[in-house]
């Protein structure tokens, strides 16, 4: 293959800790905190693995905040910042999945930036100034050990999505420090996830790997890791889901979701898919991963005309055919969601849905190019 001139850049991290429970894992990583502050959702306030991270904490416990909702909400997020401000805290542990570590994300550079109004994160997602790669120097205070309770892998990147919920829209927003400083994948951590959402979650790490492995910009090191990704996800899922308890298969699957985003690190985009999702979790409130079940197959339909080759052997892993029906039939067969109508949306909705993309990646890094809105609506009417 013809290997394309670009940069690799790895994420200001600097753990994986992997295999080991909670307990014993956590301990070494808040050696250095005088003062922590404990991230999750009220799902996860009185689960054991949290009650496992408050033990390990101890007496460095300056405060719990237990209400980030679906999405990021940037409200959540302002209110997550005024108590990281409020205890001085110098470390967050956030437990929980892609929106506990997003919104964790986010309130660390509200305290590093002064954000106290929507305008101020909504004009930080604006400027787009920062760069993945820009972490030298001195890492600000606090920073995130994250704890994922799902497969999104929001913890290995270093950017994060809020959303404006009075105007229906997501925001991204990047700095290289957000990245969480250390990472521990305990499997007893998924396994009170249920089942539901750990496969949606597990969905988004499919379309992590196969929208690079599809890209038009592929690299060898993300071909690599998104490959290897996506047969232990092929392998990993389906397992999940024929036995929710099967605990070899969920750490198989937590291995894979780390995986599926290391592509992005050589500079390979992701596309439509992740772009679109973005568009329906803000305006409908689609779950992160729910938006993957049905994004995924249509723009993989909608791109087939410019990366059928890349499609096939992709299809391959999910049960072969035309790609996009390969992996409807996977995900179906996970008893997941697939089309936007088992969501409510309806094709009286789709002209609102496509007319708020700004034109800005990853749509606009898509492999076959998006001209605009009307190509946005082709898109999500392949998924009615």
């Amino acid at each position: 293959m013809a290997i394309t001139p670009g940069i690799h850049r790895w994420p200001a991290q600097e753990r994986v800790r992997h295999g080991a429970p909670l307990s014993e894992a956590l301990p070494p990583e808040i050696t250095d905190a005088r003062r922590v502050v404990l991230v999750t959702t009220r799902s996860l306030a009185d689960s054991r693995i949290v009650a496992e991270a408050r033990r390990a904490i101890g007496p460095a416990l300056a405060g719990t905040f237990a209400r980030m909702r679906a999405h990021s909400p940037i409200e959540d997020v302002l209110s997550l910042t005024a108590l990281l401000v409020e205890t001085d805290a110098d470390l967050v542990v956030a437990v929980g999945g892609g929106s506990v570590v997003d919104g964790s994300k986010v309130a660390c550079q509200g305290v590093w930036r002064g954000f106290r109004a929507v305008a101020d994160v909504t004009g930080a997602a604006a400027g787009r100034a920062a760069h993945p790669g820009a972490w030298e120097g001195a890492p600000p205070r606090p920073r995130i050990v994250a704890v994922p309770t799902t497969l999104s892998a929001a913890e290995f990147a270093p950017h994060a999505g809020v959303t404006d919920t009075a105007a229906g829209r997501k925001y991204r927003l990047l700095e290289a420090w957000m990245v969480p400083r250390s990472v521990i994948l305990d499997p007893e951590a998924v396994m009170e996830t249920p089942a539901e959402l750990f496969l949606s979650s597990g969905i988004r790490a499919v379309d992590h790997g196969a929208e690079r492995w599809c890209s038009a910009a592929p690299q060898p090191f993300s071909d690599a890791v998104s490959w290897q990704a996506l047969r232990m996800l092929a392998e990993g899922l389906p397992a999940v889901a024929r036995d929710p308890n099967d605990r070899a298969a969920r750490a198989l699957c937590q291995q894979a979701a780390w995986m599926s985003v290391m592509g992005g690190w050589a500079g390979v985009p992701v596309g439509a898919s992740h772009g679109i999702g973005y568009i329906l979790g803000g305006a409908r409130g689609v779950p992160h991963g729910v938006t993957s079940c049905l994004m995924l197959p249509a723009v993989m339909q909608w791109n087939e005309a410019v990366n059928g080759v890349r499609q096939e052997e992709l299809a391959g892993l999910f049960g072969g055919g035309p790609c996009h029906a390969a992996l409807r039939g996977f995900i179906k067969g996970l008893g997941l969601p697939v089309t936007l109508g088992e969501v409510g949306i309806t094709a009286d909705d789709i002209p609102d849905l496509a007319g708020r993309w700004l034109g800005d990646p990853p749509i606009a890094t898509n492999p076959r190019t998006v001209g605009g809105p009307e190509d946005v609506a082709a898109i999500l009417r392949l998924a009615l």
